[in-house]
């Protein structure tokens, strides 16, 4: 089944092993409060690293059965990070999340050579599943926190694990448009040479299980009628799965528009780890990482 909606992940997961997610110094209401839901929703089982202490007070706060979880005590929050990592490394987690830590101290945990969760060679990047009112169905896109300018190399890496967490959605075959500014292929744009290359190589074979057309604008990419106008056909445009951003700043502005100005919901995850990774800001709400959570869970 495609999925055109968040909460139908839920519905997803009910049916298939539930995964262990281990939150890195789940100290806060928010983390607790969403890993209790998903718990309840059979979606997980979960390991809340932090300070006990706390953690139980939360609990009691919120009116949350503190059995329902395994709790392991580290009340640092850079070592509660590399804490999570280290049970994950062991085998007894499937998927991380950042609780009340600093998302430089999580990710310092991640990419750590000796205890960390990078396999050799690999590329972290974020992945971002949105619904938008305006839009027919999910988009996933990326990258809109981790790679700032990110090179061909960069953009392939993303481009699969965009094709991935579309899979994951029940897409057989994804549309992924690589964005620039115009749909015309000019060398004195890196975004639309880039667009070209991978179209190209998505026809040759180089890039597998997806339509991947570039150079698009945004229009291009997600509004038929603007594909009509401008006469470009083709799978992608007009009706794009998935959108590569030439940079953070695009990517990041698209992001924050769609949320706060237009009332989109989304669910994030770093990808690239030995398992996904959950990223959420301290201040997203109990929503918002339940969506996390339960699309970390997907690609566990």
């Amino acid at each position: 089944m495609e999925l055109t909606k968040l909460d139908q992940m839920f519905e997803v997961l009910k049916d298939k092993e539930k995964k262990v997610l281990v939150a890195a110094y789940a100290n806060d209401h928010h983390t607790i409060g969403a890993v209790s839901t998903a718990i309840d929703m059979g979606i997980v089982d979960a390991i809340l690293v932090g300070d006990i202490d706390t953690m139980k007070a939360v609990c009691a706060e919120e009116g949350i059965d503190v059995n329902k979880f395994k709790m392991v005590q580290e009340a640092d929050g850079q070592k509660a990070a590399f804490k999570a990592c280290e049970l994950i490394n062991k085998g007894e987690g499937d998927l991380i999340m950042k609780g009340l830590v600093s998302t430089d101290q999580y990710m310092r945990a991640i990419l750590n050579k000796e205890i960390g969760l990078m396999p050799p060679k690999a590329t972290l990047s974020h992945v971002t599943v949105m619904e938008t009112p305006n839009y027919h169905k999910l988009l996933v896109v990326g990258d809109v926190a981790i790679i700032p300018a990110p090179e061909l190399k960069e953009k392939l890496a993303i481009a699969n694990y965009l094709i991935r967490t579309s899979k994951s959605l029940g897409i057989a075959k994804p549309r992924v448009a690589i964005l620039a500014a115009s749909e015309q292929v000019s060398v004195k744009m890196q975004a639309s040479i880039d667009g070209a290359l991978m179209a190209k190589m998505a026809e040759r074979g180089q890039i597998k299980g997806a339509w991947v057309d570039g150079p698009l604008s945004l229009d291009l990419a997600i509004d038929k009628e603007s594909a009509e106008i401008k006469k470009v056909g083709g799978e992608v445009a007009g009706n794009a799965d998935c959108i590569v951003f030439p940079n953070i700043e695009s990517g990041n502005v698209f992001y924050k528009a769609n949320t706060k100005l237009a009332g989109g919901e989304q669910g994030a995850i770093v990808a690239g780890a030995k398992v996904p990774a959950v990223l959420s800001s301290r201040g997203d709400s109990v929503k918002t990482k339940l969506y996390s959570i339960a699309l970390a869970a997907l690609q566990a």
